[in-house]
């Protein structure tokens, strides 16, 4: 059975060159296949492999002061969905194109118990209606959603802050929880649209594929895409085989030292307000992206 695992952490990072080449090193003697990501604000990685190549690698990642007690999600299935192993550098872990520096201090998180919990009666703690942000691309959204989440069939990541502001009185007086596949995503929404004024935004901790390892998954409906060679996984986080848009399982976003991939950039306009009919398309985002 192989382990697959995803995990991300901002953190300010220096030493790029070096660090791609030891994990590289690392991961490839472990037989290990998937991205990683490194830039000054971070890692963010998607592994799979043995078990027993898996707590290897972990072991010696969280070794590093930088990663010590890493989160990781984890799910199984029977074969490795990634071609290759590739550790590149970046210039986000995940492209906002927005001034903020997530590793000068984590936005608030809800953890999956909790969300659901609340989900549950209707409110959070305070009493305050819940209000669901899904942070993710259209594509992804297609495939599986919370139950009533606020939805804006996002061309790309960088459409998002436009679009939560000219909605903004949507979210006014209630407990805004922002969520995405891993968390990485939320994570950085959450802090940048607080800085924008909506208030208080929460993070889902740990994303979706944290919700459903740690919950009986209601109030989701669907399935989760996933960006790699499983296309989606299920409630139980088994495989789905949902076919991938364009391209290749890899990753999204420009590099710092490595050519472009040759594919268009995302757009930078922005989302409607109103959730679109139809998707916008996918040509340039294709499964470039971890969560």
């Amino acid at each position: 059975m192989i382990v697959n695992v995803a995990a991300y952490r901002f953190v300010p990072l220096a030493d790029l060159p070096a660090l791609r080449e030891s994990l590289h090193g690392r991961a490839a003697a472990l037989g290990l296949k998937g991205t990683i990501l490194l830039a000054p604000e971070g890692i963010n990685l998607f592994l799979a492999g043995s078990r027993a190549a898996i707590d290897d690698f972990l072991a010696g990642l969280r070794a590093d002061a930088r990663f010590a007690g890493l989160p990781v999600k984890e799910s199984l299935s029977e074969q490795v969905p990634f071609g290759r192993l590739r550790v590149r550098l970046k210039r986000e872990i995940i492209t906002l194109r927005a001034p903020v520096a997530p590793h000068q201090g984590r936005a608030p998180a809800v953890d999956a118990g909790t969300l659901k919990r609340w989900l549950d009666q209707g409110h959070d703690d305070a009493g305050r209606e819940v209000v669901l942000l899904d942070t993710r691309n259209d594509y992804e959204t297609e495939v599986g959603r919370f139950a009533g989440a606020v939805d804006y069939r996002l061309p790309s990541f960088t459409a998002l802050p436009a679009a939560v502001l000219a909605d903004r009185e949507r979210y006014l007086g209630k407990a805004v929880v922002s969520y995405c596949t891993g968390g990485i995503r939320c994570e950085k929404a959450a802090l940048y649209l607080a800085e924008l004024g909506l208030g208080e935004v929460l993070q889902l901790e740990g994303g979706i594929l944290k919700y459903l390892e740690e919950t009986d998954g209601s109030h989701w409906e669907g399935n989760c895409f996933v960006f790699d060679g499983r296309g989606a996984v299920d409630r139980d986080l088994r495989p789905t085989e949902l076919p991938l848009p364009a391209g290749e399982a890899g990753v999204r976003g420009g590099s710092c030292a490595e050519p472009a991939s040759g594919l268009p950039a995302p757009t930078n306009s922005p989302a409607s307000p109103t959730p679109s009919a139809q998707p916008s398309p996918r040509e340039g985002e294709g499964a470039k992206g971890l969560a």
